[in-house]
């Protein structure tokens, strides 16, 4: 790869996340709104497809472990992570079921979902949603391009605007840290409701 197309890339990926500052005051709601159900003793449910699916996995392993302090475990679950289940439900009901089906049994009221989608295209993310919803949870959407079919579903989202998918998972890497970085500010002791 030529010097410049490597800069051409730092440059893109750096436009990309600059362009979220637009949007802080959605990361704010979305950080407080995480914070409020895991306050209350809820479950962070999350999940996405393909490389949306590394994020899900990311955010459920920080809030169980820890993102950079030590601090009480905190109630995340990725819903991509058990292949067991996702191969059982895939087989009997379909790869539209996969994340349904689990937020059917693992969800409550007042837990939230989290869902990571480049395009917001995945009818799979949609029926999530759909349960999510029956089981009067909220939904927060990380989304990209238009935000696609799952776009206004959300009770919070944001949508990274591009086309470029890598650049949209790099956005998405940042506001994980972001949203991370202020839950562990409140449960490890830092100023309360400070982002």
């Amino acid at each position: 790869m030529q010097r410049e197309k490597v800069i051409d890339v730092f440059e893109e990926s750096a436009a990309t996340i600059r362009a979220l500052a637009g949007q802080a005051d959605a990361v704010v709601a979305i950080c407080q709104i995480i914070v409020e159900v895991l306050r209350a003793g809820g479950k962070v449910l999350t999940a996405g497809n393909g490389g949306s699916a590394a994020e899900a996995l990311h955010m459920a392993e920080e809030l169980v472990g820890r993102f950079r302090g030590d601090r009480p475990s905190l109630a995340g679950i990725a819903l991509v992570a058990d292949s067991t289940a996702l191969t059982c439900i895939g087989n009997d009901y379909g790869f539209d079921a996969v994340f349904s089906r689990q937020v059917e049994g693992l969800g409550r009221p007042g837990d939230v979902l989290v869902l990571f989608s480049t395009s917001g295209r995945a009818c799979n993310l949609s029926r999530a949603v759909e349960a999510a919803r029956a089981k009067e949870m909220k939904v927060v959407c990380f989304l990209g391009r238009d935000g696609g079919s799952l776009g206004g579903d959300g009770d919070f989202e944001i949508v990274v605007a591009g086309h470029a998918t890598e650049r949209i998972q790099e956005a998405h890497q940042v506001l994980l840290h972001v949203v991370l970085d202020a839950v562990e500010r409140e449960f490890s002791g830092g100023e309360r409701g400070e982002v």
